[in-house]
């Protein structure tokens, strides 16, 4: 039952989502930094990301694989850069009362992400070659 609330929030927030004003550098700063968030694309987990000061971040798809990078405005764009990643990926947010919800590069056919809530415990990132 609760699955089914928590994915008719996102189905709002997908629809309202092309009429929301795009969230600004400050306003996307205040709404993420301390916080990890959990997000999720088409009902599933998509990854969660930590946000540190200094517009720092620690992207996980939660396969203990964490890459570290740091966020800047573009336009209307927040876009990400991370370590071994050579392209930018920069995503239109918006906020409304279920949480944040971002499009890539704002196109509407585009991958679309939900906040799902604050991580409960901090997200494991393991080291390289981790094992026997």
């Amino acid at each position: 039952m609760h699955r089914l609330a928590f994915l008719a929030a996102f189905a709002v927030t997908a629809a309202t989502a092309s009429a929301q004003t795009p969230l600004s550098a400050e306003d996307f700063d205040r709404l993420t930094q301390g916080r990890t968030l959990m997000f999720f694309s088409e009902g599933e987990a998509y990854g969660a990301e930590r946000y540190k000061p200094g517009r720092r971040v620690v992207w996980t798809f939660l396969d203990g694989k964490c890459k570290d990078g740091h966020w800047y405005q573009q336009g209307e764009f927040i876009c990400f850069v991370y370590e071994g990643v050579a392209t930018p990926q920069c995503w239109t947010f918006f906020a409304n009362g279920a949480g944040l919800s971002a499009l890539f590069e704002g196109r509407q056919d585009g991958t679309e992400l939900y906040e799902a809530g604050e991580a409960d415990e901090e997200f494991i990132c393991l080291g390289p070659d981790v094992g026997v």
